[in-house]
C-alpha cells in the first residue's frame, strides 16, 4: 500500500466496504491514465467526504455530483468560460498538451485537480488548487494521497486555501453514498 495512503488508514478509517472500479474504462472516458494513488485511494474509500472538508471525486459514484468523470466534463466548460471572461490562465496551462483534471472538491467551492503535462507520468503529476469564489491557484509537487495526508493529518502543506488545516481530531471520511 502507498505509504501516505497506509497513514490515511490508520488515521481515518474508511466508513465503507472497499468496492472495485473499472479504472481502464474511466481512463478510456477520461483519455488518460491516473495516479495510481489515487485509484488506491477510490478503491479503499469509495468518494466521499474528508473532515467535512474535501469531497474527493469517485467514478460511477452514487451521488452524481461527485462523479469523477461527470466533474472533469463540466470542469473543462467551466475553465474555458473563465479564461474567455478573462481571469487569468496559469502559464503552465499555456504549456502545450497540458490540462486540469478534477479529482476533488471542496465546501469553499474550491476544486484540486492535477496538472497533467505531456510526457510526464502520471504519479508525478503535480497538484493544482482553483479557488473557488476567486482567481488564485495554489500547486503542490505532491500526489493526491501526500497532500490529503499533509493538509488534513500533519500539517506540513503550506497553503493559503487550506490554512485552518488539520482539523483537531477524531478525523472523519463520510462516503458519497451516505448523502444520497
Amino acid at each position: 500500500m502507498n505509504p501516505a495512503i497506509a497513514h490515511l488508514v490508520q488515521t481515518i478509517p474508511p466508513s465503507d466496504a472497499p468496492r472495485a472500479h473499472d479504472w481502464a474504462q474511466v481512463e478510456e472516458e477520461l483519455g488518460t491514465i491516473l495516479p495510481s494513488d489515487n485509484k488506491q485511494l477510490v478503491d479503499l474509500y469509495g468518494g466521499g467526504l474528508f473532515d467535512d472538508a474535501i469531497w474527493v471525486l469517485e467514478p460511477d459514484c452514487p451521488n452524481k455530483y461527485y462523479d469523477l468523470v461527470t466533474e472533469n466534463r463540466d470542469r473543462v466548460e467551466a475553465q474555458q468560460g473563465l479564461w474567455r471572461g478573462g481571469e487569468p490562465k496559469p502559464a503552465e496551462l499555456e504549456e502545450a498538451g497540458s490540462r486540469t483534471i478534477a479529482w476533488a472538491v471542496t465546501e469553499n467551492g474550491d476544486c484540486l485537480y492535477w496538472l497533467a503535462r505531456t510526457g510526464q507520468e502520471p504519479d508525478q503529476w503535480t497538484v493544482m488548487i482553483k479557488e473557488g469564489r476567486g482567481r488564485e491557484w495554489e500547486f503542490h509537487a505532491q500526489s493526491c494521497s501526500e497532500f490529503l495526508q499533509s493538509i488534513l493529518v500533519t500539517g506540513n502543506a503550506e497553503s493559503d486555501m487550506f490554512y485552518d488545516f488539520p482539523t483537531e481530531e477524531p478525523h472523519e471520511f463520510r462516503s458519497s453514498a451516505g448523502f444520497l
